[in-house]
């Protein structure tokens, strides 16, 4: 892996893998949306280059990208979290996209195609997850990346790329959104709020941002072709446990409202990761703790005058 390209580069897992990859003296390429506020996130460095373009506009970039590539990574999507969701036709231009950039990853030279994928594309699941579950994901969001690994791989194959798909579980960590669990929990306490939440009976599994980024770093350079890798620690704890613990580590004695909101419709309980065949293929390994993880994450947010 000598010169790769990254869309989705201000998000917390490209932004992070970027500077891992940039560490290791790798040239990069981010792809990032016009006018993007998460500019921020990005370092500066001579071997890192930066393109604004939409994502549903890729093929532009034929006019204006060598033909020397050998890796892509595709991170950006639309319709996250919230309604968008379930935003059917948003969801299926994301799936077209993602079309999109395997096109643009065989025109500039890449013989690897890693994509990002999500735990949500598996829907209710009781048990633990690994590739091998069925899948039978309950939102736009989940079947459109479903769609979108499967008809991926499909285009990389028939052009002779490899193609890996990694399905995040849970992560967070410095860079991450504002609107996720642990990242508002931190603000919100930091800021001494009493805050709400459900009885935290949910199983989870999270994974520090540096870790997941690091994981993905590395199916780019060892993963197997055709296969996609459950990305976690495969490690769990009760939600209200890592609740309590960001709470600790903030202010003991702040007061948190365990139990006083109703679980969303829908609420998957169980998330845990398998990571044995990601291990095994690529060596990855977690090295984070999430007490860690949450310190780091409370002194970036710090560091960047967010308080």
């Amino acid at each position: 892996m000598k010169k790769v390209i990254v869309t989705g580069a201000t998000g917390m897992v490209g932004a992070t893998m970027i500077e891992q990859m940039l560490a290791d003296g790798i040239e990069v390429t981010g792809i990032i949306r016009p006018s993007s506020a998460k500019t921020k996130n990005l370092v500066k460095s001579e071997n890192f280059h930066v393109i604004e373009c939409d994502i549903d506009n890729l093929l532009s970039l034929k006019n204006v990208l060598s033909k020397d590539y050998d890796t892509f990574y595709h991170f950006a999507w639309n319709g996250t979290y919230g309604a968008s969701r379930d935003d059917i036709r948003l969801q299926v231009c994301n799936v077209k996209d993602t079309l999109d950039a395997v096109e643009l990853a065989h025109f500039i030279g890449c013989k690897s195609f890693i994509g990002a994928g999500s735990q949500a594309e598996f829907g209710h699941v009781q048990g633990v997850i690994s590739d091998a579950l069925p899948k039978n994901p309950v939102t736009g969001y989940g079947i459109a990346k479903l769609d979108a690994c499967r008809m991926g791989k499909l285009l990389c194959e028939q052009y002779g790329i490899r193609h890996n798909w990694g399905r995040i579980v849970s992560t967070y960590g410095p860079r991450d959104n504002t609107y996720t669990m642990v990242m508002s929990s931190i603000i919100r306490m930091l800021n001494g709020e009493r805050m709400q939440f459900t009885k935290g009976d949910q199983i989870w599994d999270y994974l520090y941002g540096g870790d997941c980024s690091r994981a993905f770093y590395l199916i780019g350079k060892y993963g197997k072709h055709g296969k996609a890798y459950t990305i976690g620690s495969g490690e769990t704890k009760l939600l209200r446990d890592y609740i309590q613990i960001i709470r600790n580590i903030i202010n003991p004695e702040l007061e948190v409202g365990i139990g006083e909101l109703d679980y969303y419709p829908n609420q998957v309980m169980h998330l845990e990761a398998d990571i044995t065949e990601l291990t095994n293929d690529t060596g990855f390994k977690p090295t984070i703790s999430f007490e860690e993880g949450i310190k780091n994450t409370i002194e970036w947010y710090r560091s960047n005058d967010n308080v």
